[in-house]
């Protein structure tokens, strides 16, 4: 009697060859890509285009004037039209005389809010984020002072209140940012002067705006990339930016009994005066290349999410959420 011939041997010499095709086609698509010049520039995905490295080398001094910088971060977002979102409320921004603070105040301004601006020394850019807050119809009120002081955040609040009447939103986003090559350089100074900003700053204004926020109030940190990736060179300040992530947590568990909703940003690169007034000039030139978008941020493209997390139209089911905005995922 004959013996069956099975088919299996058949079936699998047949995938295997299936599967050698599928390799020498890719092999053929990878050679033929590797031979085509790949393009070049970053990725503009928005209305304008945005400046991309190489920028021109530059290094300021502390705490960094937005006005020196080249070339100028842009903040006014033509584009974004005002619906109202904040009409009637009073917020408070941290560092909001430049960079990311100050596209932020005047899309507050924009969707109706009043909004008292708290910066360092940088008296000529806050002048200038006021007027350029106030062409937008609402009312601004600078106030100078230092974050890290608990007695200052008290006053800052209490003069915010006197002027407006209210507070409905805090944005905490003052930072001191300094890199180092290795942890034995951060002195003690250095790491007190990080970690008193970046948090005891955003504790000492939570604490003293808590009281004021109405229900349906709320409070945006801004994190960073750094408290979910770290940094080699910003130990520092990549800690107290974690801290920052762990804090907006805890805080809307906190405060969600009374209606408040606490929530961060957290962004990679973005143009701002911070990074130019912290590293050396090589670096500043080719700041926000790594990223996938082979450009760092602008601050108009950031702001519209603190509107987002700050509007109750928008977010009212949104909080203890970290929103990070770096450019991509490699």
């Amino acid at each position: 009697m004959a013996r069956k011939t099975s088919k299996a041997p058949t079936k699998v010499a047949a995938t295997a060859r299936t599967h050698r095709a599928i390799q020498k086609d890719t092999d053929a698509k990878d050679a033929e890509t590797k031979g085509k010049k790949k393009e070049s520039g970053a990725m503009q995905a928005g209305h304008a285009l945005y400046p991309e490295p190489p920028f021109p080398k530059q290094h300021l001094k502390k705490p960094g004037n937005e006005w020196q910088l080249d070339p100028p971060p842009m903040y006014d977002n033509p584009h974004y039209k005002g619906s109202e979102k904040l009409k009637g409320m009073a917020a408070i921004v941290t560092g909001g005389d430049s960079g990311i603070g100050r596209a932020v105040a005047i899309l507050f301004a924009r969707e109706g809010a009043d909004v008292a601006i708290v910066y360092l020394t940088e008296g000529q850019d806050a002048e200038d984020t006021k007027a350029a807050t106030e062409q937008e119809g609402t009312r601004c009120l600078l106030i100078s002072g230092d974050v890290s002081d608990a007695k200052f955040c008290k006053d800052a609040v209490a003069k915010t209140v006197k002027a407006f009447g209210k507070l409905d939103i805090l944005v905490n986003n003052a930072a001191f940012q300094e890199h180092v090559a290795k942890i034995e350089d951060i002195t003690d100074e250095h790491f007190d002067t990080t970690l008193k900003t970046n948090l005891y700053g955003y504790f000492f204004m939570a604490r003293a705006a808590a009281p004021h926020l109405p229900r349906g109030g709320s409070i945006v940190n801004t994190g960073s990339i750094t408290g979910i990736d770290g940094s080699k060179e910003l130990l520092d300040y990549s800690m107290t930016k974690g801290g920052i992530h762990a804090f907006t947590r805890a805080l809307s568990g906190s405060l969600a009994e009374r209606g408040i909703r606490v929530n961060a940003v957290a962004p990679g690169p973005v143009w701002t005066p911070l990074n130019p007034a912290d590293k050396d000039a090589e670096h500043v030139a080719q700041f926000g290349a790594d990223t996938v978008m082979k450009r760092p941020a602008q601050p108009e493209e950031i702001a519209p999410a603190y509107v987002f997390l700050a509007a109750p139209s928008c977010a009212s089911y949104i909080t203890g959420e970290i929103l990070p905005i770096i450019g991509g995922y490699k």
